[in-house]
């Protein structure tokens, strides 16, 4: 793994997920603002297309936006899927951030009930759901666009029948008028993502370090790894697995635990697990800048 340290100077292409107006595209913003880019923006339809163009132009010039949890739908399945995959190019997540994510029903309606269809991502649709179904008829057509912002660009004046769901900012951007504020069937929706670079992230000491590894299909393989973290002192925070896709009942472990990579007792509870594994990847030892 490269040792060289973050520098945003060399920073000169960030790629996001979706259009102008989407939540990534704020996301990217507060990057752009923490760190000081001086660097063009490049809007890409997918998560796997972010990470595609980042393996493809393989250089320090280019870092990549995507989202990788939301607090009421999980963690985003593509961007687990594809991190690993980034291990050749030692792509690093060097930075995470936080959005409130606060859906709001948008549109040229001049009331609620003229709406028949509404539009949005379906992770927005699913985040309102609730709300959808006490305010329209079980008549009502959802249509699941690519992002909120794509949802909110395709309204149409004419069309007073169609809603969309998604950010203010966006309808603001988008000059489109706001039906209904606070949709959201939870209050509390939060939706984190990080910044994927060819660097790894200074020690801040409120670091968090992720990694992915796979094991034998043996009993007992992965409490052998945990249990190592833990007389290592060492504070896991999430951990998940996907299928590895190349033999059925083999696994890739996703790990999130405090501490940077550069840390002493990490360095050391590495080398112990090691041995143990058949593939081991640090994703990245890394910051909020929220």
């Amino acid at each position: 793994m490269s040792q060289e340290l973050l520098d945003t100077t060399r920073i000169r292409k960030l790629l996001f997920l979706g259009p102008k107006g989407s939540y990534s595209d704020f996301a990217k913003n507060k990057f752009i603002e923490a760190f000081g880019l001086n660097c063009v923006s490049t809007n890409l339809k997918s998560i796997s297309s972010v990470i595609k163009a980042l393996k493809d132009e393989n250089s320090e010039d280019i870092a990549g936006v995507i989202p990788i949890e939301n607090s009421i739908e999980g963690i985003v399945r593509e961007t687990l899927d594809n991190l690993s995959s980034l291990k050749k190019e030692e792509y690093k997540i060097v930075a995470e951030t936080t959005m409130n994510v606060e859906h709001a029903l948008i549109g040229y309606a001049d009331k609620k009930s003229d709406i028949k269809v509404v539009r949005s991502h379906p992770q927005a649709l699913a985040q309102c759901k609730k709300y959808l179904q006490d305010n329209f008829s079980d008549t009502l057509i959802e249509e699941a666009t690519l992002s909120t912002s794509a949802a909110i660009r395709s309204l149409k004046p004419e069309e007073k029948n169609v809603a969309a769901i998604g950010s203010l900012d966006c309808a603001k951007m988008y000059n489109i008028p706001v039906i209904e504020t606070n949709i959201n069937d939870e209050e509390k929706n939060q939706t984190r993502f990080i910044l994927l670079a060819k660097f790894l992230a200074p020690q801040t000491g409120h670091d968090k370090t992720s990694i992915t590894f796979s094991t034998e299909n043996k009993a007992g393989a992965l409490n052998k790894i945990l249990t190592i973290l833990e007389n290592h002192d060492i504070n896991m925070s999430y951990i998940d697995s996907r299928p590895s896709k190349k033999e059925l009942g083999e696994y890739v472990f996703y790990i999130d635990f405090e501490g940077h990579i550069l840390d002493e007792k990490i360095q050391n509870a590495f080398e112990e697990i090691k041995p143990l594994v058949k593939m081991f990847y640090v994703i990245g030892s890394y910051h909020s800048v929220d």
